[in-house]
Formats: C-alpha cells, structure tokens, sequence
C-alpha cells in the first residue's frame, strides 16, 4: 500500500492535467488515484480479459454506449515492485542486477583502443593502411633511415595522394636536405608531389635548392621569374625582370621575358606622359574619355587597345603608337585589326573603321 501511494503521488506531480476539477472514476465506481483503486486494480489483473469484459459491460452507465474497458496486463505496483505477468517486460532493477545485459549508456571517455596508434609498435605497412583510414599515427618512432624510406614506399604504393604529401612532410623535417633530395631522385612519384607542394606553399628557397639538385635549369629560371608576381612597386619588378634576362630558360622562355621587359618599360613611359597630359588637360580626349585604370602590369593586348583608344593617330616613332607597338611584339595582322576596329568603333571614329575595311 504505501509503495502504491507513492507511486500515484509521484504521478501527480509529474502529469499536468487540464481537467483537474472534474474528478475521474474507474469502472467500479470509485475514484481513480486512491489506494483503494490501485489494490483492486492489481487483483483484477489475474481475471481474464473476456472476464473483465463481461463485467464492465455490466457496470456501465445505460444512457451511452459504454466501449469494451481493455484488462492491463500489470499495474502501477506490480510496474513499481518490478515484477509482472509478461515475461518479455523486465524491471528497472532487474536490468540494472542482470549482468548478461550489455549496457548501452554513452561511453565518456576515450575507448582503449584509440590508444594502440601511439602506444602500440605499428610496421610501415600498418601505419599507412590507418593513415588512408583517418586514423591518427605518430611517425615520430620511425628513426632509422631505413624505416622512414619504408614508410615512404608505402605510402607511394598505397596511391594516397594525401598519405604521401603527410610522410614527406615529415621526411623534410627530420632529414638532411642532401640525403632527401638523394633519396627522391629515384622516386619519382614521391619528389613530383614534393615539388607541387613546396610551390603551393610559397617554399621558394627549398624548391630552387631542389631543383637545382636536381640540374632542372630551366625550372630553377621559371620559378626565379614567378618571383615577379611578388613585387607590387613598377620599378623594382621591370628592375628583376631585366635580371630575369639571362637566366638559363629556353629559346622560347627568354623570348617571352624580353618582351615582359620590353612592355613595362613603354608602359611606364606612357603611364608617366598620360597622366601629366590628363592633369594638365592639354589633351581634349582625356578630358571628354577619362581613363578608369592605369595602364601599368596589363597585358600586351589591352595595352594595345589602349594605344588604339587615346594615341590612334600617332607617329611610328612614339612609343604609344599602335603601330610601334605592332612592329615591336609582332602583333599578327588579324590580331591588330580586331583590337583597332573595337577601340575606333568605341569612339565612333568610323572614319578610322573605314579604312581598317579598306585593304589592298
């Protein structure tokens, strides 16, 4: 009894009844909640639910159709007690007692086999199978250089893009730089993801140490040239870039540099004489066309664009000439008339379109 009363008080704080006025009654008539009720409900649990049918039927009121009361199978006590008739339904304290039981509460802290990757003696092999995995490993431990170039070709032949970038990493920190630049020359797949990732991360110093290693001249010059990307003051870029010259690159290469030279030096002549004419306006087409941008580090065809918007009618000799700008960068025909034709027609000088159309 009072293990019942307890538990029906409990109930009571814990349920939020909108109807607490109205006051309910069981099938027999008395109240649900009380004592009473409850000893009676877990005597009627042993009848039988054809029984308990029966008499409810009985016992129900005349003025509606009273449905079917449905026999619980155990009761607020016998729930509280821990012991039913179903023997599928097992009770708190049972569970917790039963030692067969797995216990699926949430486990805090880290599970002991996380702690294998640093404490157990993994092989080459193993650590990088658990590095393709996301698996966490130290390479620390690997101190000989013959494990370190195991674990290397293992990582080669696990064809993990990001495994081998990892072991180089730290290869590079815990090698010479001779001895891993002596050992990559004869792994090939292993220096040309080196190579990629020094030039992502800006290790410009090591990679010309490399390369240099390596006799790559031509990759030393181009990656001494992209240098210039680097350099925001004018001056001091056409200053390297006239460096750059005589660097080792190809017939090709040097080609392209001497022409990278060439151009910003007119660029900061024009830049220089177009800026004092348009702050002085001596010029009637910089002051009704102000120029948005300057002309400094802009491609050989814009420049000529450019020179075809404000310096159209130009002598050869100027360096703001179209046509000196043609003759000096082999600008092909088809090229120069498709640039003349877009800044003449953005003018409206259709005086100037005419004769581009007219040709021999």
């Amino acid at each position: 009894l009072k293990e019942s009363k307890r538990a029906v008080n409990s109930l009571r704080d814990i349920v939020d009844d909108d109807d607490d006025d109205l006051e309910r009654v069981s099938w027999s008539g008395e109240p649900v909640g009380s004592i009473s009720w409850s000893i009676k409900e877990t005597a009627s649990s042993s009848t039988s639910s054809l029984e308990g049918r029966d008499s409810s039927l009985q016992k129900g009121s005349s003025s509606y159709a009273a449905l079917p009361k449905q026999v619980s199978s155990y009761s607020l006590s016998s729930l509280f007690k821990g012991r039913n008739k179903l023997p599928s339904f097992q009770s708190l304290s049972d569970a917790l007692s039963d030692t067969g039981v797995k216990n699926y509460a949430p486990e805090l802290r880290r599970p002991k086999a996380e702690y294998k990757d640093y404490s157990s003696d993994w092989s080459p092999k193993d650590t990088i199978r658990r590095m393709q995995r996301g698996k966490i490993c130290s390479l620390e431990r690997f101190r000989s250089l013959q494990d370190k170039l195991v674990l290397l070709d293992e990582a080669v032949a696990g064809h993990d893009g990001n495994v081998i970038t990892a072991v180089l990493i730290f290869l590079k920190r815990t090698l010479r730089r001779e001895i891993l630049f002596r050992e990559l020359e004869v792994r090939q797949v292993a220096l040309c993801h080196l190579i990629h990732f020094l030039k992502e991360t800006g290790e410009q110093k090591l990679l010309l140490d490399l390369l240099r290693f390596l006799d790559r001249t031509e990759e030393v010059a181009l990656s001494q040239y992209r240098e210039h990307l680097n350099i925001q003051d004018v001056e001091k870029r056409r200053e390297f870039l006239k460096g750059c010259i005589g660097l080792p690159f190809s017939a090709e290469d040097t080609s392209h540099i001497q022409d990278h030279y060439t151009l910003l030096e007119r660029q900061i002549i024009i830049e220089a004489n177009d800026r004092h004419l348009e702050t002085a306006g001596q010029s009637e087409i910089f002051q009704k066309y102000p120029r948005k941008a300057s002309i400094l580090n802009m491609p050989l065809v814009t420049t000529l664009f450019y020179s075809c918007f404000y310096h159209y009618t130009e002598a050869e000799g100027t360096f703001s000439s179209p046509t000196n700008l043609k003759k000096t960068f082999k600008i092909p025909d088809k090229q120069y008339v498709l640039t003349a034709l877009a800044a003449r027609a953005k003018l409206r000088a259709w005086a100037d379109v005419d004769a581009l159309f007219t040709t021999k």
